[in-house]
């Protein structure tokens, strides 16, 4: 993988969200110059795709919901990517998914919005975004479980699991990419969610609740296998572009 010079516009914008999966990819990049831009920094490098090096901008789009949504428009407006790929963690919810499943998110929802003058139902619908992969052809570069993924300015909640599971069919959650996923559709932008299953949390509590180390160490390990198979999904991607199927 090669560092690529600044771009004045790129087919595929990667944002990856939280400090400790950001710090991964600068490690793996690490002969890229990094840029810095109102919500962190960004870099470019080149990812070996068929027979060519395709140059990918990296981006640290911030943890939440404010950074995710902010950092996203910027990506789209700044080099007008046709792929939004978005790589990190989750929090998956004890005996629904395994710790180190790989999601393809399908479908985003934010569930931490609290409606009180009208029809809560309808506040949840809003912000829903249902993910178009039908760009994507078996077999996939790697083993995933497809699914919906919930989003709150907080971790999970151990109270709120059971209602979740029963009013969603929700199986794991994190903070940021409710935002991206809304975002993208809002620009008609191609987006791809990956997200792996660092810990469990339960309605007895998290296990990486209170203990940190375990979240960086287990991070390390999905963000790496992420990064891999990179290229592998971009190849779906730029097939798909030179197919002549619609990128949106």
């Amino acid at each position: 993988m090669a560092t690529e010079p600044m771009p004045n516009a790129s087919r595929v914008v990667v944002l990856i969200s939280a400090g400790t999966e950001w710090r991964v990819a600068c490690r793996r990049f690490s002969e890229a110059e990094r840029v810095g831009y109102p919500f962190g920094e960004w870099f470019c490098a080149g990812l070996p795709v068929g027979d060519r090096l395709e140059p990918v901008v990296f981006v640290h789009g911030g943890w939440g919901k404010i950074a995710a949504a902010a950092s996203a428009q910027y990506a789209i407006d700044r080099w007008e990517p046709t792929l939004l790929v978005n790589l990190g963690t989750c929090g998956g919810f004890e005996g629904q998914v395994e710790r180190g499943t790989v999601l393809l998110v399908e479908r985003t929802l934010v569930y931490d919005i609290i409606e009180q003058m009208g029809d809560p139902a309808e506040a949840i619908d809003h912000y829903a975004t249902e993910m178009d992969l039908s760009w994507l052809v078996e077999p996939l570069p790697l083993p995933v479980r497809r699914s919906l993924l919930v989003s709150a300015d907080r971790d999970l909640v151990i109270e709120e699991i059971p209602c979740l599971k029963a009013e969603f069919g929700a199986i794991a959650g994190d903070w940021e990419s409710g935002a991206i996923a809304y975002v993208a559709a809002r620009n008609g932008t191609r987006c791809l969610i990956l997200r792996g299953v660092s810990d469990l949390v339960s309605e007895a509590g998290g296990e990486a609740y209170g203990n940190i180390g375990l979240f960086r160490e287990r991070t390390e390990t999905i963000m790496d296998r992420l990064l891999d198979s990179l290229p592998a999904w971009l190849a779906h991607h730029l097939a798909a572009e030179q197919s002549g199927l619609d990128t949106t």
